[in-house]
């Protein structure tokens, strides 16, 4: 009888069937898993990955609340209050989808659903970053549209977005498409 933990995965234990093979696994990376033990690492690294971004979502939203509260509030033209009131809007669900993966977790603990919330996540994460890229250019737009006027405003939103689309998008593609290349003490 074969060890399920250590068979390869073209070969299905008696245990398990094809669906439960690790079908993630890239041939010669090292690894040795279960898909149990995969989906708990993949789960541990979107962990890690929520408390970066729920850190931070929670500061901007936090920044955006008071900043209503400023005594320079009152020098807002209607387009940058309009801009404003959608910065928090897009923040708060920003931060909503950045704490959905622990409700769903939470909802579904000891169900046995750890691949469906996994699946779930790595798009909940997906549409939490737009809102982080969202709300930061947006913030910076507000900002040099208060300081330098509508064009400073819109060029530096702009630039965010472009730097944003170059770090979050192409370089991650630029990596993944680059031969892997073993560096020796």
């Amino acid at each position: 009888m074969s060890d399920p933990k250590h068979a390869t995965p073209a070969e299905p234990t008696d245990a398990t069937s094809e669906a439960h093979l690790r079908i993630d696994a890239v041939p010669g990376d090292g690894r040795d898993e279960t898909e149990n033990e995969r989906l708990d690492r993949n789960w541990n690294e979107m962990l890690q990955e929520l408390r970066v971004i729920q850190t931070g979502t929670q500061i901007l939203t936090g920044f955006l609340l008071a900043a209503v509260f400023q005594s320079r509030f009152e020098e807002l033209d209607d387009y940058q209050r309009t801009v404003y009131l959608c910065l928090v809007v897009t923040s708060i669900l920003t931060t909503v989808f950045g704490l959905t993966p622990v409700s769903l977790h939470r909802a579904l603990f000891r169900q046995r659903k750890k691949a469906q919330v996994v699946r779930v996540t790595d798009h909940i994460l997906t549409f939490t970053m737009v809102g982080v890229a969202l709300t930061l250019a947006g913030t910076g737009m507000l900002i040099f549209d208060f300081v330098f006027g509508r064009v400073g405003g819109i060029v530096i939103g702009v630039v965010i977005l472009l730097v944003v689309a170059v770090l979050w998008i192409v370089v991650p593609r630029v990596v993944r498409r680059t031969p892997h290349i073993e560096l020796r003490g």
